[in-house]
């Protein structure tokens, strides 16, 4: 049997079902790290990796199939591992984050990062080298990871690095001249380093084919938006080219055969679509379907063998229709599910695949084509049972203009759903969506009674460039109204009570929920914000320090979303919820970490000062050593307790049935 028995014992135990009891699930079964994650398959099937939690100990494990022999074990206390990836039944690519200074660069200390670093495991010899680490030419940290190859029987990573100039230091901090990376490559067994490309300021990529190659590069002016892909290391035939200010060459693999790669170029729309080049020029440009949504590599050769294709579920379509078939067969054993495939061995006769949705907190299985089973082996949420989550699905509603907007709608389980009280939910991004699946925070909320609504508003992703475009202009504006728009059509439809709404968001939706009460009036009777902005000119401004005063493509993408000239424009007071905080009309609640890089912690200071300066009601929660996605478990869990709690005082739910 290829369940592994190391994995059973440790999960089963995990998984262990509750008595059945009206109470929900304490707040720890939602707030904590999920039990097991990052569960991959290695390319052979023979063996594969998972992190889980092993009494009190968060452990990376690799092991056989057939639970012989576990192959490799460590402790990873509190590393924030962000994948796991097999390069070959031997090795692993452990990716790891850590919120750290940004060296020097220019003479100027610039802002706290997430810094990258990759640990690669020979799990053959229980050996594990950092990649970069002992070499003080180069920064520790990697910028871009761009495959492996297999090179005179030694196996190397690609990997982009900074490489130090001989520049001064400040204390113990070495000065930086520039911060742009060059192509190493790496021997994945000694840590052995050579440059295989030079960058410069302009170069933002690399595909490395599978004998060590050098196939193409990309770069991008961000002054005049020109961008280029070009052949070779330093940059040959122009393969393709155009001008965009708010897109790039977002993405370059390798394409169905060795002499392709695969961009994902900008188009006038603007956009972007998927497009296959030759590197040879004998074939002419191919454009993948307009609905492709992602690529799906060969987890052997790193060759293109399929797309993930764009809707409200996680459907990948295979070129070969053998695995296509296979794949179809698969998910059918999951009806009403939403379904992720994580890992897979060639032509798809073992995969493991994520379900969660309905009844379902979160489950791993095992699927092998070739005995035609599926065996569970191990569940995100243990303490969850599947009677603990409600119906999850898609639902939509027309806006106040008539654009169709969908969203997700979680109900709480054993309730009917009629006139309950409600949890408005909206994404971060503001270019990112929600699916139908078990999402933790929004689990938490629906356990003790609320609907919980996630609206894709306009400007999320996953519907076409022409919906994302919508919402270019409108941050503050319909993408706002298309969140409380969702609130009335589930009141219409009856489900939720008008009087008894609060909203809660994490990021971009911490904005929207600092918005709802200040901006907006007379709709919620709570706001809670993680990590929300909550001062739109401040973020601009924040944006425009990394680059040191440059405009560069990430601020003009975000000048689109506010529809703003730049941070001086007044328009940004307008959709500043800190500039509205004397118009709060209901209690708010801000959580943020104080490491947060991406929005950093003074916006909930400066929210917390104008909503004291107002005389409103508000409550903050700083989180020390807490990033922006809450990767550590303690600060997961003290934000969960305190919006839950926070909620429940303002917005108190039924009684029990």
């Amino acid at each position: 049997m290829l369940f592994v028995r190391l994995a059973a014992i440790v999960l089963g135990l995990l998984a262990i079902a509750a008595p059945a009891l009206a109470a929900p699930p304490p707040v720890e079964a939602y707030g904590k790290l999920p039990a097991v994650e990052q569960v991959r398959l290695s390319p052979s099937g023979q063996r594969y990796a998972f992190i889980a939690v092993i009494g009190e100990q968060r452990r990376l494990v690799a092991v056989t199939a057939d639970g012989e022999t576990p192959l490799y074990a460590t402790n990873l206390g509190t590393t924030k591992v962000w994948d796991v990836h097999w390069v070959d039944d031997d090795h692993l690519l452990v990716t790891l984050f850590h919120t750290s200074n940004l060296p020097w660069i220019y003479g100027v200390r610039v802002h706290k990062a997430e810094f990258i670093n990759v640990l690669s495991i020979n799990v053959k010899t229980g050996s594990a080298i950092a990649v970069f680490q002992g070499h003080p030419e180069v920064a520790d940290m990697i910028v871009g990871a761009y495959g492996v190859a297999q090179v005179g029987g030694r196996l190397y990573g690609y990997f982009g690095g900074i490489t130090y100039d001989g520049g001064s230091k400040v204390g113990s901090d070495i000065v930086l001249t520039h911060g742009w990376p060059d192509l190493y490559r790496v021997d994945l067994d000694t840590g052995a380093i050579s440059i295989a490309a030079h960058g410069d300021e302009q170069a933002k990529g690399w595909v490395v084919g599978p004998d060590g190659q050098v196939l193409a590069r990309s770069s991008y002016n961000s002054t005049t938006g020109a961008w280029q892909v070009r052949t070779g290391a330093a940059g040959g035939r122009v393969l393709a080219s155009g001008v965009s200010k708010i897109e790039a060459v977002t993405e370059m693999t390798r394409g169905r055969n060795p002499d392709t790669i695969v961009i994902k170029r900008p188009t006038p729309a603007p956009g972007s679509e998927y497009v296959e080049l030759d590197t040879t020029g004998k074939t002419p440009d191919q454009v993948l379907d307009e609905t492709t949504a992602g690529l799906v590599l060969d987890p052997r050769t790193g060759l293109l063998i399929g797309v993930e294709q764009r809707g409200d579920q996680h459907y990948d379509q295979f070129f070969d229709p053998g695995a296509q078939a296979r794949f179809r067969g698969a998910t059918k054993a999951f009806p009403g599910l939403t379904y992720q495939l994580l890992s897979f061995t060639p032509g798809l006769a073992q995969m493991m695949i994520k379900t969660s949705g309905t009844d379902d907190p979160g489950t791993i299985w095992l699927v092998d084509t070739k005995t035609g089973k599926a065996d569970p082996i191990g569940h995100d949420y243990p303490a969850i049972r599947p009677a603990d989550v409600g119906t999850v699905e898609m639902v939509d509603w027309r806006a106040g203009d008539g654009l169709v907007i969908h969203g997700v709608l979680s109900l709480p389980p054993g309730r009917e759903a009629k006139n309950l009280p409600v949890i408005i939910m909206p994404h971060g991004g503001p270019e990112l969506r929600d699916y139908a699946e078990f999402y933790w925070w929004a689990q938490l909320f629906a356990s003790h009674g609320y609907a919980v609504l996630q609206p894709n508003f306009r400007g999320s992703s996953g519907y076409g460039d022409s919906f994302r475009n919508a919402g270019f202009g409108e941050w503050g504006r319909k993408m706002q109204t298309d969140t409380s728009d969702g609130l009335a059509a589930l009141v219409k439809r009856g489900i939720a009570d008008p009087k008894r709404a609060c909203i809660v968001g994490w990021s971009f939706g911490g904005y929207i929920a600092e918005a709802g009460v200040t901006i907006q009036h007379g709709l919620y009777r709570c706001s809670v914000s993680m990590a929300g902005i909550s001062d739109t000119s401040l973020f601009l401004g924040y944006l425009n320090d990394i680059q040191m005063g440059g405009d560069d493509i990430w601020q003009r993408y975000v000048k689109a979303y506010l529809g703003v000239s730049g941070v001086s424009d007044p328009v940004l007071d307008q959709i500043s919820p800190a500039k509205h905080a004397a118009e709060a009309d209901a209690p708010m609640l801000l959580l943020h970490g104080k490491d947060d890089t991406i929005v950093p912690f003074a916006h909930s200071v400066a929210m917390e000062r104008a909503m004291r300066a107002a005389g409103k009601d508000v409550t903050f929660v700083p989180l020390a050593g807490a990033d922006h996605w809450l990767l550590h478990e303690d600060t997961r869990l003290a934000m969960a307790k305190a919006s839950l709690e926070f909620v429940l005082k303002h917005n108190p739910p039924d009684p029990e049935p």
